[in-house]
């Protein structure tokens, strides 16, 4: 007899599947020349992945709903460390596997004192070869899948016959089941971007990425030369990523904020907090942080100006932190934020 496919209505709570890696954030007085050297002030373990980070976020953020982890770790102490960490926060562990064919991953995140900015050197590990081959999404009873990151999950990346890659087979498979999915991508500098995201697009529910990686996967410049934020580029960039068939929402978010359109061409913009430059301790999990904001209102049902203002005040308290969620807070902790700093100025004037 079939099984039959529950409606997302029916189905709660939120599994993510694909990096699970150890931060080992190093704060350092400025970021060096080749064959120069640098000073380590102090160092911090924490978190890394979109699915770790997202889902310690979701239950720091006091989510009430189940939350699941889907990937591979190594038999080692810090893949000991994770799934410990994951059964702590009650994250269910059961499709979070430890292999003896890989290390688990992990990445020396240098981070200036100074504003935050950080560069991440990656040890990609056993996250190469998690393909989700274990996941029968029909037997699960969640009502969302995140993956992330494409672009750094080997065994997903690849091409598929079917669906053009792996990873666009894994969220076809979870649709087919009822599940919502959502996807992040990793903001690396490369031309793989038109290649690997699409196929991806097609099968994805909502798309929640950073102004970097909805540029390299359009080709729109959402930067001006100056840096500024290019507004119009930033709007025509989510219709170009709605196009390639993502069924609800494009949300791109940015240091001034988020922005989220719908397939039906609805705009919604929330501006970041005004926060001072002492507050930011570190910039390594803000995305992140937006992610899990965002994902917790969707999940709730919330219109999207509350999933964007959740987002922005759960990145605001993953910044007070060198970790990428060592600052995460309950959600009325998270939009206190929001009284205490206030949110920037518009970005445009008819806002």
């Amino acid at each position: 007899m079939a099984t039959k496919r529950k409606t997302a209505s029916k189905r709660h709570g939120i599994i993510a599947g694909g990096n699970f890696i150890i931060d080992q954030v190093k704060m350092i007085d400025r970021y060096p020349q080749r064959e120069s050297l640098a000073n380590i002030a102090s160092q911090y373990q924490g978190t890394g992945g979109a699915p770790y980070n997202v889902l310690l976020g979701l239950a720091k953020l006091g989510a009430k709903f189940p939350l699941a982890a889907a990937g591979l770790v190594g038999k080692d102490s810090i893949g000991d460390y994770i799934l410990a960490d994951c059964k702590a926060n009650n994250v269910d562990t059961k499709h979070l596997k430890a292999t003896k064919e890989a290390l688990t991953s992990y990445t020396d995140v240098m981070t200036e004192a100074r504003g935050g900015v950080r560069t991440f050197f990656h040890m990609r590990g056993a996250n190469a070869l998690w393909a989700g081959k274990d996941l029968a999404f029909k037997k699960l009873n969640y009502k969302i899948f995140h993956l992330g990151y494409l672009l750094l999950l080997d065994a997903l990346d690849v091409p598929d016959k079917s669906n053009g890659t792996q990873a666009a087979s894994l969220l076809k498979a979870a649709q087919d089941a009822g599940l919502k999915t959502s996807i992040d991508c990793v903001s690396e500098d490369s031309n793989r971007f038109n290649k690997i995201v699409p196929p991806a697009l097609q099968f994805t529910d909502y798309c929640i990425i950073n102004e970097f990686e909805a540029g390299k996967i359009t080709g729109f410049n959402i930067r001006q030369p100056d840096g500024k934020l290019d507004t119009v580029s930033l709007r025509h960039a989510a219709g170009a990523i709605l196009q390639h068939g993502v069924r609800e929402v494009v949300v791109i978010h940015f240091p001034e904020g988020g922005f989220a359109r719908t397939r039906d061409g609805k705009d919604f913009w929330q501006t970041s907090l005004k926060l001072p430059e002492k507050y930011v301790q570190g910039t390594a999990g803000a995305g992140d942080a937006f992610c899990a904001g965002v994902l917790y209102g969707l999940h709730e049902n919330k219109d999207l100006n509350e999933c964007l203002l959740i987002g922005v005040c759960a990145a605001a308290a993953s910044l007070s932190d060198p970790t990428c969620t060592g600052g995460m807070m309950p959600l009325d902790a998270a939009l206190a934020l929001k009284k205490k700093y206030k949110p920037r100025p518009p970005l445009e004037p008819e806002w």
